[in-house]
């Protein structure tokens, strides 16, 4: 009977998780698609753009070993209930200088930090707690649900973004998303993080790490899983070389080929869509036999999208054919970033233990992310003083070489073994 009620409670946990996600995801896609129009009209360079981008990235990389720390130490419900918290007043703090003083780029880049760790401790939180949370059979479902989530987000926001931007007033964005903040921290409050958790009970008497023992403990059950080690390594280049089109792609679409607010948010919405489907799909499919495989190729799939942003700047398109062309392109953007994320996400979900989740995944972000505030800062400055078609292409072969040469068949057998006997094309 108790088994029967905790499969209920995970069901519970599926759907307010996604409601939640859902809710305080809508809020925070409105606010960055009005910010980044803000910052591009107020500045028309792709630097202050870039500048916004960095405020977001860096701090999540300085932080992220001690909210990892955080996440394995103390209350993973807490966590994210306070952090969800800090994302409501600070939001409330930019509505209060917008009525007062009128934005500024220093106001919003200071807001865009204080966001940027907030989401830092609630993401890497919730990681840590999806197998508290849901039982082993459902955590693809949890994982694709939460991609739902935010897909469903995503279609809706930047369409709305669009409608509103220039139509109300910044405060209105603000509102907004102080609004599905709080209703996310109410749905939030409701869920049992350990459910389902196994992790080890402290003994009363036991001397407790310190953050640095801890830290350094997390680093060390890293280090002893090679597949895990060769990801942060693949990811610490990918997401320096994905700063090209981060950088870039707002900045083509709006600023060289003036595409107007709302048919950019249909770009971002055919983005959602396209994770939106294949979420969907993978809720209702049995898990990948070869997730890294599988993740190999789509991100060489990414590399060839992120290559074909510039192909309208190298041939003329009249302008219908130049938004049906991007809403095409990121479309494929979108399925291809699910059906990388998603197998990959599951096999470590399995594999690291509940209590060195937190610091495992914290680590995995700080080394995914301490080459992109690098990035964002080269190529900001590249996109101001060269070609933006040349940077986009040179930069996405570059992307699809250090992905072959770093997930080589060697690299590939390594994280499934039951390819040796496989046919060598398809590593």
């Amino acid at each position: 009977m108790e088994e029967v009620l905790k499969l209920k409670r995970a069901t519970y946990h599926l759907w307010t998780f996604t409601i939640s996600k859902i809710i305080s995801t809508f809020g925070a896609q409105v606010y960055s698609f009005a910010i980044s129009f803000y910052i591009l009209q107020l500045t028309g360079s792709a630097s202050s753009f870039a500048m916004n981008l960095i405020c977001s990235i860096l701090p999540r990389t300085l932080v992220a070993p001690f909210a990892g720390y955080v996440a394995d130490n103390y209350s993973r419900k807490m966590i994210v209930i306070i952090a969800q918290i800090a994302t409501t007043i600070a939001i409330g703090g930019l509505l209060i200088v917008s009525l007062t003083a009128g934005l500024s780029l220093l106001a919003i880049y200071t807001t865009t930090v204080i966001l940027s760790i907030t989401s830092l401790f609630s993401g890497v939180t919730f990681s840590s707690s999806i197998t508290g949370l849901v039982d082993e059979a459902r955590i693809q479902k949890a994982m694709s649900l939460n991609q739902i989530s935010i897909s469903f987000a995503a279609i809706g926001s930047p369409a709305v973004g669009g409608l509103l931007y220039g139509t109300v007033t910044m405060p209105v964005f603000l509102v907004m998303y102080m609004a599905a903040s709080i209703i996310a921290v109410l749905l939030e409050s409701t869920m049992n993080f350990n459910l389902f958790a196994k992790r080890k009970e402290v003994v009363e008497g036991e001397v407790k790490e310190s953050m640095l023992q801890s830290m350094k403990a997390g680093f060390n059950y890293l280090m002893k899983h090679s597949i895990l080690k060769t990801m942060v390594v693949i990811s610490l280049f990918i997401n320096f070389l994905f700063g090209a089109y981060q950088v870039g792609y707002s900045f083509i679409l709006i600023e060289k080929l003036k595409i107007n607010a709302q048919h950019f948010g249909f770009t971002e919405g055919a983005f959602a869509i396209g994770m939106l489907i294949m979420s969907i799909y993978f809720t209702s499919r049995k898990e990948l036999k070869y997730p890294f495989l599988v993740s190999k190729w789509s991100i060489v799939v990414m590399g060839v999208l992120m290559g074909g942003v510039a192909l309208p700047l190298l041939f003329d398109m009249s302008y219908n054919w130049l938004v049906g062309f991007y809403i095409l392109l990121m479309f494929g953007f979108g399925i291809s970033m699910i059906v990388t994320n998603t197998p990959i996400q599951v096999m470590m979900q399995k594999m690291i233990e509940d209590d060195y989740k937190g610091r495992v995944f914290s680590i995995i972000e700080t080394c995914a992310m301490a080459l992109m505030p690098l990035g964002m800062v080269l190529f900001g400055f590249l996109y101001d003083v060269l070609p933006a078609e040349g940077i986009l292409i040179v930069s996405s072969l570059v992307l699809i070489l250090v992905v072959l040469l770093l997930a080589r068949p060697s690299v590939v057998r390594a994280a499934h073994p039951e390819l040796q006997t496989a046919q060598p094309e398809l590593q």
